[in-house]
């Protein structure tokens, strides 16, 4: 958000990170620990799961076609641990959708969305990489439910607020302003660690979880459109998850060799068609078609290695920036 004082102009930017324990960070990782054990066993599986998760209940539904052998219960347990009530609803994938997908074609119509800028050596926006940071260094002494959230005024930190269970306030306070201490700051820095005071109930005990309901968290932040499609649980004859990847792929390739400021690519593709509908990239504001890469679903497939069983680890923090395939 941009606002002017004294004929100044200043750039607000908020973005928020969410720990691997919040209710629908849990929902992501077991829709994907399920992709990877299908994947582990049958590399052309085909998955779309769904997980809710919440107060001891976790329902699991979707559909899969795979040689794979499942044990879901024993996957959700040695993910999470724990006695929950399960209930699952697996069917096979429709017929009608596997036509267009068994002769190369996209899973689905959609739009993707890839970015990259020059803010942070992770190629994503400054206060994406410090809301997840900062959430990572918490999470690592209080490995609970928790969320993070930073505010930046241009490049400088203007607001920090956390909230995380079993952490005092203090222990918070503590950690944020040991974290604040290489960073820079404005000068009226506002800090809110527990803001609404300390908890120790979270996670599925204290609310419902959903797998796909953290996609801003799970992109590039709110100030970066996306195409709208969730990744976990899908593999990746679905172009919401694969191409989604490739679009950053070719982002951070256009970033590199023009030494832009900001890329966006965008993707579009229509349901059974392979080849996409729309490949543009917006370098530093001026478009221009996208060339040199094969697009179709199964060439993305193979050049980013996605039949392997690797997803689990992209629900944990966020697909993007975190040294994928996709990202270097």
């Amino acid at each position: 958000m941009e606002i002017f004082i004294n004929n100044f102009k200043i750039m607000y930017k908020t973005a928020e990170s969410v720990s691997p324990r919040h209710p629908d960070k849990i929902c992501d990782q077991i829709s994907d620990a399920i992709l990877d054990a299908c994947l582990a066993q049958d590399p052309y599986s085909r998955v779309a799961i769904e997980s809710m998760g919440g107060h001891g209940e976790i329902n699991v539904a979707g559909e899969i076609t795979s040689n794979a052998k499942l044990d879901v219960p024993a996957i959700i347990q040695a993910l999470i641990g724990g006695e929950n009530k399960l209930r699952t609803n697996i069917v096979l994938q429709s017929n009608q959708i596997a036509q267009g997908v068994d002769t190369g074609g996209a899973g689905d119509q959609g739009i993707m969305v890839g970015y990259a800028c020059n803010e942070t050596k992770e190629l994503i926006p400054l206060e994406v990489k410090l809301s997840r940071e900062l959430c990572q260094i918490i999470y690592k002494q209080f490995p609970f439910d928790g969320k993070t959230q930073v505010t930046t005024e241009g490049t400088k930190i203007k607001t920090v607020v956390s909230s995380f269970q079993n952490a005092r306030k203090e222990d918070l306070v503590f950690i944020i302003n040991k974290w604040l201490e290489d960073k820079e700051t404005v000068n009226n820095l506002e800090v809110f660690a527990n803001p609404a005071g300390d908890w120790n109930q979270g996670g599925f005990e204290a609310d419902t979880g959903l797998t796909g309901r953290k996609l801003i968290v799970d992109n590039y932040g709110p100030s970066i459109p996306i195409g709208g499609g969730a990744f976990s649980g899908k593999d990746s004859t679905k172009v919401d998850r694969s191409a989604a990847y490739m679009a950053r792929r070719v982002a951070v390739d256009y970033l590199r060799k023009t030494g832009a400021k900001e890329v966006y690519c965008y993707l579009a593709y229509s349901i059974g068609v392979a080849e996409p509908v729309m490949a543009v990239v917006h370098v530093d504001g001026v478009i221009q078609e996208v060339h040199g890469y094969d697009l179709k679903p199964q060439s993305i497939i193979r050049q980013l290695g996605l039949r392997e069983p690797k997803f689990l680890e992209t629900a944990r923090w966020g697909h993007f920036g975190n040294g994928f395939d996709w990202d270097i």
